[in-house]
Formats: C-alpha cells, sequence, structure tokens
C-alpha cells in the first residue's frame, strides 16, 4: 500500500474563537478517502473553518474538488474556509490548478484564526 492509499483521518477541534472550527486532517485527500469528509464538512455550522493539512501529503483532484465544494457551500451561506499549513506538495497542485487565487492559505492554524 502505498501513500494514496493511507486512511484519511479527521479530528474535529474548537477554534479559538468561539464562531471556529477546526477539522485537522491527517493522510492523503484522494477519491477513496472522500466520504468522510463531505459528511464532515457537511455537518459543520461554525462562521469560519480551518482545514489543517499540516499532516496532507497528497490530495488528488476528487479531494480538490471537495474541498472547492465545500468553499463555494460557505461562500453562499455567508461562512468562511481558511487552509492551513498547506505541505509543499499539495501546495503545488493548488498553484497548478489557480485555485490559491480562490482559496485563502495560511501558514498556521493560529494565523488563519486571527486573519480569516
Amino acid at each position: 500500500m502505498g501513500m494514496r492509499d493511507d486512511a484519511l483521518t479527521i479530528e474535529t477541534l474548537p477554534g479559538s474563537r468561539s464562531d471556529a472550527i477546526v477539522l485537522r486532517l491527517k493522510g492523503p485527500i484522494t477519491l477513496s478517502s472522500l466520504f468522510p469528509l463531505k459528511d464532515t464538512l457537511g455537518a459543520v455550522t461554525q462562521q469560519l473553518t480551518i482545514l489543517d493539512m499540516s499532516e496532507v501529503p497528497y490530495v488528488d483532484s476528487a479531494g480538490l474538488g471537495t474541498v472547492l465544494m465545500f468553499y463555494v457551500s460557505a461562500q453562499k451561506n455567508g461562512r468562511k474556509l481558511a487552509l492551513a499549513g498547506v505541505t509543499d506538495r499539495v501546495l503545488s497542485l493548488i498553484r497548478m490548478t489557480r485555485v490559491d487565487t480562490v482559496l485563502s492559505m495560511y501558514p498556521s492554524v493560529e494565523a488563519a484564526e486571527q486573519s480569516a
């Protein structure tokens, strides 16, 4: 089993702000690991959702699509999505697909909470 077959784990943490939630993601975000992420994102009601991606080594196109769908849904509902700690490999995909012009990215969860 390679890195892309590893399971994605999602830890839900309260943000330092009462209107924020942090989803700490560990593992690759791929087509085979999307359903728990979709379910978790679908249940979010906080004003600010921070995806802590510091332990996400890889995202495929389906994973990126899921993040973008949540971003669009959040925007429609007057909420915000921020990505924190994006790894170099994932950042390369985000830049290559020009999604960096849409998604808000921060070096850390703390920076996202302060800026978003």
